[in-house]
């Protein structure tokens, strides 16, 4: 009797996950223990699921939902959907958790200890100095947060999946593949700023792991999002902005 409860349990545990990646569209390809070892999570009981979510117009796949996020987005604005903030470059070490401790004092390593949020108000604007642009670089990269398989994306690989969207602006990003929210960010002085603090034009931004280059070579590009607008931008590299891990091509 008790093997029978058991396995009923497994079961409809099991079912349900696989519902509900079903229903965001989503598959279930591999569990939190994905993640590389040291990984700081923000909320260790309910940690970012890996679920994957193919763009059928660029044959890209993506996790389903931004990292620290418990679910895909039901809207825009769901606060459960918004996930954490990374500075750029940065592992998941505890300083992308919204409510991190900060310092003012910059790194000179690449892997920082203590989990703080590193406040800037030099004006390179990097949490690191001095500065590597070769943190987030591909699935082997130094500093890489997302899972096993997966890796932060390009400008160019962000801006095709923009342009797949039906309008270039936030409604476009909630109702694409991506199901992304207007997160907010976490500026280069330490402080959160959510939809309720700009409702004129709150924000949603994703880093890529592309270094801005010659015009403005302190920076990194993000995407940007907004009622009325979409685009790729240089950013400070100390301000706190989402993260959507992409899967690695075969080729990789």
């Amino acid at each position: 009797m008790k093997k029978l409860l058991l396995f009923h349990f497994l079961l409809v545990c099991c079912t349900t996950v696989d519902v509900q990646a079903q229903l965001f569209g989503g598959q279930l390809k591999s569990t939190v223990s994905a993640y590389a070892p040291g990984t700081v999570h923000c909320n260790p009981q309910n940690r970012t699921a890996v679920v994957e979510v193919t763009n059928p117009v660029t044959n890209r796949t993506w996790m389903d939902r931004n990292l620290g996020a418990t679910r895909v987005a039901t809207s825009s604005t769901d606060a459960e959907a918004f996930g954490d903030l990374y500075q750029w470059g940065r592992r998941a070490d505890g300083h992308q958790c919204r409510n991190s401790l900060t310092t003012s004092t910059r790194s000179s390593v690449d892997q920082p200890t203590g989990g703080r949020f590193i406040t800037v108000t030099s004006a390179t604007g990097d949490w690191r100095e001095p500065q590597n642009d070769n943190l987030w670089q591909g699935v082997a990269g130094i500093n890489n947060p997302c899972p096993q398989g997966f890796r932060i994306p390009t400008e160019n690989e962000v801006r095709d999946e923009r342009q797949t969207w039906t309008g270039s602006n936030s409604s476009g990003a909630f109702n694409s593949v991506l199901k992304l929210p207007m997160a907010g960010w976490r500026s280069e002085a330490g402080v959160v700023s959510l939809v309720a603090d700009f409702p004129a034009r709150p924000y949603g931004f994703i880093w890529t792991s592309t270094d801005s280059g010659v015009n403005d070579p302190t920076d990194s590009e993000a995407l940007a999002y907004y009622s009325t607008n979409a685009f790729e931008n240089p950013y400070t590299r100390a301000r706190g902005y989402s993260v959507r891990c992409i899967k690695k091509l075969a080729t990789e």
